[in-house]
């Protein structure tokens, strides 16, 4: 059965939906994405997926599309029977002749929105087991806050990662992990959790807030500031945060065990707390 997709105010059959071959997003990566979560046929953590959306497009020039997206993202859920899975958002800034210079303001923009079906997400199997990752150098471009759909380089990483019979790659830059490919990442040390703090560095992803939120009200102790490769390995546990992983435990870097080579109760624990409380707050 065709998915309904969204494109420029139209719900179409998937084999119908088009963007012009002068989009700059084709051509330039000028574009801008969100994934939300949906969990029980409902929205995980939506306004603040709609908050970077508008913090993206300012940080590029671009104006906030005139669309009602809750209604859209409610739409295609109805409509494509998601109980469980994704809504992927994507807003470029349009189609106009190939110049690198941006095209007029009012260049209406490209806005295109479809559904993923994933049954049982969030009882995922890797929950119990914890993934494995691999450290590679980070390469890629110098605003990594700005949420583009400039990924060639986190796909290479993963691509590195499937090669070395790994799940993800985490990045490394300056001797220090900046994130995974498509996660935040974090180490725990006796009682602290450690993240790199918010900077051009790191995505401001939309679970790690919320987890270091939960973190903090359960009377966690956190440290935002960069960590090494090193203090991977001599931590007692590790996970990510990413929307649609929610919190996962990672058991091994590089080939090495962290901690007691299985997931640990933090990362258990603010997994249980993050998916409760978001189930909560779901729209």
């Amino acid at each position: 059965m065709s998915r309904t997709v969204y494109v420029n105010g139209d719900y179409l059959p998937e084999e119908e939906a088009k963007v012009s071959v002068f989009d700059r997003g084709f051509l330039f990566a000028d574009g801008v994405y969100e994934v939300t979560s949906v969990l029980g046929g409902k929205l995980i953590d939506f306004d603040g997926h709609a908050r970077r959306l508008a913090r993206s497009l300012a940080e590029l020039d671009m104006a906030m599309p005139d669309v009602d997206l809750l209604e859209v993202h409610r739409e295609l859920v109805t409509r494509n029977g998601i109980e469980d899975g994704l809504v992927y958002l994507q807003v470029t800034r349009g189609a106009a002749d190939r110049d690198f210079a941006y095209p007029a303001a009012d260049t209406p923009p490209t806005v295109v929105l479809f559904t993923q079906s994933k049954p049982g997400l969030a009882d995922s199997p890797m929950a119990k087991t914890g993934m494995k990752v691999i450290s590679i150098p980070d390469e890629r471009w110098g605003r990594r806050d700005i949420k583009t759909v400039q990924l060639l380089y986190p796909s290479m990483g993963k691509m590195m990662a499937k090669a070395a019979g790994a799940d993800d790659a985490w990045m490394v830059q300056d001797g220090a992990v900046t994130e995974g490919t498509s996660n935040n990442a974090y180490i725990v040390k006796g009682n602290t959790i450690v993240t790199r703090q918010l900077s051009t560095d790191i995505l401001h992803g939309i679970t790690r807030a919320a987890v270091l939120r939960f973190a903090r009200e359960a009377q966690m102790k956190v440290e935002e500031r960069p960590f090494t490769l090193d203090e991977v390995k001599n931590a007692d546990e590790a996970f990510i945060t990413s929307a649609s992983s929610f919190v996962m435990p990672v058991v091994q870097m590089d080939g090495e065990a962290i901690g007691t080579g299985a997931p640990g109760p933090v990362a258990a624990r603010l997994r249980e707390i993050y998916l409760e409380e978001s189930r909560k707050a779901a729209v």
